[in-house]
């Protein structure tokens, strides 16, 4: 019969083998959000806290865009998110206000961020926002409304098959303004 607490040198060796793997592995999990951060700065991609810069603003008046408006909210959140237009018809290089309404319809104060998307996918590099609430996180009382705008730019150089854009939003409550028990 075997003894289960006979520690033999090779289970010693296997056993800190998977500490030394574990310990990798959280290491590696924790580097990898500021890696990631890295990343999206240098090469541009998912940069959503931030407004954008135009290199060029001529209006290409020869063509018609429209941007459709999708919004979401986590279910937790406890909000009522709608654009106030569905849609928007505009040319290339012109720029363009929208706005948005929020509504927190808990009974506590909340905190949330809205995150971009678009569809088709590729219409994320020349969407141009100069001002988003999505850049800063919101904070709503217990039954307050905001109106919120965005003003963005579509550069003329999007490719011609696309004519329509969705610009989606999913508001997500900020981690740490979770509501407490009590």
């Amino acid at each position: 019969m075997t003894d289960l607490h006979t520690h033999s040198p090779s289970n010693l060796v296997t056993l800190k083998k998977l500490l030394v793997v574990a310990l990798a592995m959280f290491g590696f999990g924790f580097a990898l959000v500021p890696f990631y951060k890295k990343i999206c700065e240098v090469t541009g991609i998912n940069n959503v806290l931030k407004a954008d810069t135009l290199t060029n603003s001529q209006v290409d008046a020869g063509r018609l865009l429209t941007v459709e408006f999708d919004t979401n909210v986590r279910s937790e959140l406890g909000w009522t998110f709608t654009p106030l237009e569905k849609s928007v018809r505009f040319h290339p290089g012109e720029l363009v206000q929208v706005s948005f309404e929020v509504r927190n319809n808990s009974s506590r104060p909340v905190t949330g961020q809205a995150i971009p998307s678009y569809g088709p996918q590729l219409a994320g590099r020349y969407f141009k926002k100069l001002d988003c609430f999505c850049f800063t996180q919101q904070t709503l009382q217990p039954g307050e409304v905001r109106r919120m705008p965005v003003v963005f730019v579509i550069e003329k150089e999007l490719p011609r098959d696309v004519n329509t854009i969705t610009l989606f939003y999913t508001f997500f409550e900020v981690e740490g303004t979770a509501k407490k028990a009590g």
